[in-house]
């Protein structure tokens, strides 16, 4: 199969839909490689490494979608990279559809066979193409809150992990799936007082077990929380429905009730956002303010280390990029119903049904189209 690498377009977004090591592996099974050239020369691989591994550099994103089969990037398609998908072509990247319902018209007009990393399943209900991301994206969060959190970018100038004799930051973690534990590690590590709220009692025993008496882990009850959130000098927002928008568990009323400088970080901004009074920013122009309360909303948060994000995320893909290609798709979707729970679009019709339902498209059933 001819696979296409192009060029991340999004605003500060310098991941690569596969490194040169990646592109070997596909390569060596026999597959032929277009690279967009420069695609990845801001983390340092360049297109020498990428043509010594075996792939093809070309000028523009208009050759590699005007011949590559499969397209495989990390972001979602942008408006001009959707002008240019063809019917039939496989777009195999992060689409985050439910909250996008410009970019899905878009892909059901093209007629293309979309693949969303973020629905692809595990055996064990876990979501393996997101959670590096998620990994990254909570880890991410602490260092963007306590930024954030100093006094000369708007916050309440308070240090995370205080100094003896004087109080530590309270750090609020919406959601204790990959992104909110990760959150709490590093928030813990850096000697914050921790709060984590999830619904799930089973998770919440894992929480309790793995952090002990580094973190408080509660129910999350309405009433626990507005006080908590109330409280907090950062709150993280890491909820996840899978392929769904996420569900708004901060109102604007509670953000009022926040103290003055205290900040939220949205990681579940791709999905809609967690806070109601959440919108997308870039990494150009991260933070915004309402009722005195900092917003970080960055809807590519892991683009920020995107070096160690594009090596994280290949490690995931690779075997389902080489399935698509060596297999064909049909084939390589029949045999694994994991990867079939990634499709999202076919032939101009919407085939995961949280976005179905949130868009107000119908839903039709992915093994009947393939």
């Amino acid at each position: 199969m001819l696979i296409g690498i192009p060029k991340e377009i999004k605003d500060h977004e310098y991941r690569v839909g596969a490194t040169p090591s990646g592109v070997r592996e596909l390569v060596n099974a026999g597959h032929q490689i277009l690279v967009q050239k420069d695609a990845g020369t801001a983390i340092d691989f360049t297109d020498d490494q990428y043509v010594k591994a075996g792939a093809k550099i070309v000028p523009s994103a208009k050759e590699v979608y005007g011949k590559a089969d499969m397209i495989l990037k990390v972001k979602e398609p942008q408006k001009s990279e959707c002008d240019i998908i063809r019917k039939g072509q496989i777009i195999f990247s992060y689409l985050h559809l439910a909250a996008e319902p410009h970019l899905t018209k878009m892909l059901i007009k093209s007629g293309c066979i979309a693949i969303a990393f973020e629905t692809v399943t595990a055996a064990d209900r876990s979501l393996p193409l997101l959670a590096p991301m998620s990994e990254v994206a909570g880890k991410l969060s602490i260092q963007a809150g306590a930024t954030a959190l100093q006094k000369a970018n708007g916050g309440r100038g308070v240090l995370l992990g205080g100094v003896p004799g004087v109080t530590r930051a309270k750090i609020v973690i919406l959601g204790g799936g990959v992104a909110g534990t990760n959150a709490a590690k590093v928030a813990i590590g850096m000697g914050a007082e921790v709060v984590i709220l999830d619904k799930s009692l089973p998770r919440i025993r894992y929480l309790c077990d793995i952090f002990g008496n580094s973190a408080t882990v509660l129910y999350a009850s309405i009433e626990n929380i507005e006080k908590n959130v109330a409280d907090a000098d950062v709150v993280v927002g890491a909820v996840l429905i899978p392929g769904a928008a996420a569900p708004k568990l901060v109102s604007a009323k509670i953000v009022k009730k926040m103290k003055k400088g205290a900040v939220m970080v949205d990681i579940s901004i791709d999905q809609g956002g967690c806070f109601e009074t959440s919108k997308p920013t870039s990494h150009s122009n991260p933070t915004y303010v309402v009722d005195g309360v900092v917003h970080y909303c960055v809807t590519n948060m892991p683009g920020a280390v995107a070096r160690t994000s594009t090596q994280a995320l290949e490690n995931s893909t690779l075997p389902f990029t080489l399935a698509l290609a060596s297999k064909g798709y049909k084939k390589a979707l029949h045999n694994d119903k994991h990867l079939l729970a990634g499709l999202n679009v076919i032939d101009g019709k919407v085939t995961y049904k949280a976005v179905a339902d949130a868009l107000g498209y119908k839903f039709f059933e992915a093994e009947k189209l393939i």
